[in-house]
């Protein structure tokens, strides 16, 4: 088992209704957004938002939401996969990108791609060895049964202390 700096946290957070209730107790926006979890098993995690928060003046889903749910599934994945191996880090959001293919008509899922084993080892391992690692999360979001949106972003893990 790998070093690992700070302490470690014990227990894993496993259901859809834990992975909400942290979501709306540490990010806000998250019951704003109206979002829920629809998978949070394995190695990534699937959020939804119904469309009724998020419109825009177009009756289409606001921009800004359909990022907001991306960043969040990508965050998401990321701080509770550090959890359940036990690494007590901050998880945040460096940089990202979206790339809008259709208009959103309805509700829409934001489903994290995982992270393949040889880049989250070697993420592990900095965070192990310098207490910062950073990592890669592609991100499709899905409605009316197609990928409306693609997003990549790169999250930074910093141990606590």
């Amino acid at each position: 088992m790998p070093s690992r700096r700070g302490s470690p946290i014990h227990g894993e957070i496993l259901t859809r209704a834990e992975v909400e209730a942290y979501l709306r107790r540490h990010i806000p926006l998250s019951a704003a957004l109206g979002l829920r979890a629809v998978d949070v098993g394995g190695d990534r995690i699937v959020l939804e938002a119904p469309l009724g928060p998020n419109l825009n003046h177009q009756a289409t889903a606001f921009g800004g939401s359909v990022s907001a749910v991306a960043i969040l599934a990508g965050w998401a994945t990321v701080h509770f996969r550090l959890r359940a191996a036990g690494y007590a880090a901050l998880t945040v959001i460096q940089d990202s990108s979206i790339r809008y293919d259709a208009p959103i008509h309805s509700a829409f899922r934001a489903a994290s791609t995982p992270v393949d084993d040889a880049t989250w080892s070697r993420f592990t391992r900095a965070l192990a060895r310098r207490g910062k690692g950073r990592v890669p999360v592609d991100v499709a979001v899905e409605a009316d049964g197609r990928v409306a949106a693609t997003f990549h972003g790169r999250y930074v893990a910093l141990a606590e202390s």
